[in-house]
């Protein structure tokens, strides 16, 4: 373009990795219907916006974790009530998904209580991968840091997404958790992406962080190599026991129009990512979940539970579907 030519207004859907941390604040700023009016429109050029992706999640392995998350009922730093368990068997675990399959849900999400995986696990994961593949489910799997060699033997065991979250915007980190740094997370992520898995990566909000650092966590997700396939929005669910649950229950909880506002601005800056609206969602008044689906959340988990702490039961979320007109998304079609 010769300088001074007038410079063509970009295409708010177009995906774009050179966002600017004043950028993603100013979105947070605007006013909130113009925000979830934008937001919305660019849901409808990279989505039906009347499908709505479905997940279950299982602990395959609970409690005894190393890391000192803050919010997590299942570190072994914190004195939650959880009691500790072992990797479950394949053969329950491929039942488990199995049974959510014929529960109307298409990605069955594995997740571990670690703060890396072992070797030593990795052939009784492969098994349990491989079958859950099988049963023509969407596989993903959460197991805290991997090492290259690791990444792709899950690849080749037939897995689809790697769930490894950000948490929260690097200057809120270090209050979040102190065991693993910023870096090892992106790491991880690299690993992930070279293997040719797909990500599945967001944070948590609620957790006393303010709004520059929410704007935070999602300039450093809209600045990644490749924005994650599946960015999830989790809102803290109090866990009494943990520190951040602790001061929470004290402090209160996030508003819910700032909620929105954050589902909002994750649409903008990551278009073609399917944003789920993840942990916190039982706590929501069905108002609240329908102003995030018109904001672009376009995934959930269905279940009664995630991981350790409660979601809503399948019923609840077939009257919900029933009452916004929504249906099951066929397959996510993110790209970019």
């Amino acid at each position: 373009m010769a300088d001074g030519a007038p410079r063509r207004p970009r295409d708010p859907a177009e995906v774009r990795h050179d966002w600017t941390p004043a950028e993603v604040e100013a979105l947070f700023e605007r006013p909130f219907m113009e925000l979830v009016f934008e937001a919305a429109a660019v849901h409808r050029r990279r989505f039906d916006p009347s499908e709505i992706q479905r997940a279950q999640l299982l602990s395959v392995k609970t409690g005894g974790c190393a890391e000192n998350c803050g919010y997590c009922s299942q570190s072994a730093s914190f004195d939650t009530g959880l009691k500790a368990s072992k990797l479950m068997d394949a053969e329950a675990v491929i039942a488990e998904a199995r049974a959510a399959r014929d529960g109307g849900a298409d990605r069955f999400c594995m997740g571990a209580a670690w703060r890396e995986l072992k070797d030593r696990d990795l052939p009784k994961l492969a098994t349990m991968i491989s079958g859950v593949k099988a049963l023509g489910l969407e596989t993903c799997a959460t197991l805290g840091m991997l090492t290259p060699a690791q990444a792709a033997e899950l690849k080749a065991a037939g897995l689809d997404y790697y769930n490894h979250n950000l948490d929260t915007g690097p200057e809120f980190y270090g209050q979040v958790v102190t065991t693993r740094t910023y870096q090892d997370r992106l790491d991880t992520l690299e690993y992930v992406r070279d293997a040719g898995l797909k990500t599945c990566c967001g944070g948590i909000v609620g957790m006393g962080e303010t709004r520059k650092d929410r704007a935070g966590l999602l300039h450093a997700l809209a600045t990644l190599p490749k924005h994650p396939d599946s960015l999830p929005v989790n809102a803290l669910v109090p866990v009494t026991g943990t520190p951040l649950g602790d001061r929470i229950s004290r402090d209160g909880e996030i508003d819910p129009i700032e909620f929105v506002r954050t589902v909002a601005v994750a649409r903008l800056v990551c278009p073609a990512s399917v944003v789920r609206l993840s942990a916190g969602r039982e706590g929501m008044s069905r108002e609240l979940q329908a102003l995030c689906f018109l904001a672009g959340a376009n995934s959930i988990f269905v279940g009664g539970k995630l991981l350790t702490t409660p979601n809503p039961e399948e019923d609840e979320d077939f009257a919900l579907f029933r009452d916004l007109d929504l249906r099951p998304m066929v397959a996510a079609r993110s790209e970019g």
